[in-house]
């Protein structure tokens, strides 16, 4: 599969709070010496589904310290060593599509940027180890909406999603998930969007 060439805008983060640039943020790729954190991150995106009464899949430690072990996570840390944030990929149907998932922000750090900011580090990483795979996600939040139109990503129906069961796996814990049974994964609450690297998008959002 060609790639073709790069045309998203680059995140402008001139307009961040202070707080939020990356000089007093650290954003990486998770390690081993983070899986202490798997129950914390569990926690914080359980209390930020029930804080919006709406779908967040629900993952347990152990399924966040897996994706820490396989290299596929990213975490963010505030200069004085505090938990920031986190957002994993998960690749589907052969290698042929890699997910965004999972993103979650501590509250303390919201409203600031920062998850832009874990977005374009995850799927800078996407790109890196998938260079010829769609990168997708579903997700009702018009923030991440954004942050992915941003970055190249389009809009698509639920039948372009991957085809892999495991993918539709993490919506069985969401509380939407009698939606998304009843109409046969064709529509529910969230929106599914998608990187094709083969095709050009011209994104009309202001650069985040």
């Amino acid at each position: 599969m060609d790639v073709a060439k790069d045309t998203r805008k680059q995140p402008d983060h001139t307009d961040m709070d202070e707080d939020s640039s990356h000089h007093n943020f650290s954003i990486q790729q998770a390690t081993t010496e983070h899986l202490h954190l798997a129950p914390r991150i569990a926690a914080t995106m359980e209390e930020s589904a029930k804080a919006r009464g709406t779908g967040i899949g629900k993952r347990s430690p152990e399924t966040i310290a897996n994706y820490i072990r396989e290299g596929k996570a990213v975490m963010a840390f505030h200069r004085d060593g505090r938990w920031a944030g986190f957002c994993y990929m998960n690749e589907f149907d052969n290698g042929a599509m890699v997910s965004n998932s999972g993103l979650i922000v501590a509250p303390e750090f919201r409203e600031h940027g920062l998850a832009t900011l874990l977005k374009k580090e995850l799927f800078d990483l996407c790109r890196k180890k998938y260079p010829e795979a769609s990168v997708v996600g579903i997700t009702t939040s018009p923030a991440v909406m954004k942050i992915n139109t941003a970055l190249g990503f389009y809009p698509t129906a639920f039948s372009d999603m991957p085809r892999d069961e495991k993918f539709w796996k993490g919506c069985e814990l969401c509380v939407n998930h009698d939606i998304l049974k009843r109409t046969g994964r064709k529509f529910c609450l969230c929106t599914a969007m998608r990187f094709d690297p083969t095709v050009k998008v011209v994104s009309t959002e202001r650069a985040l």
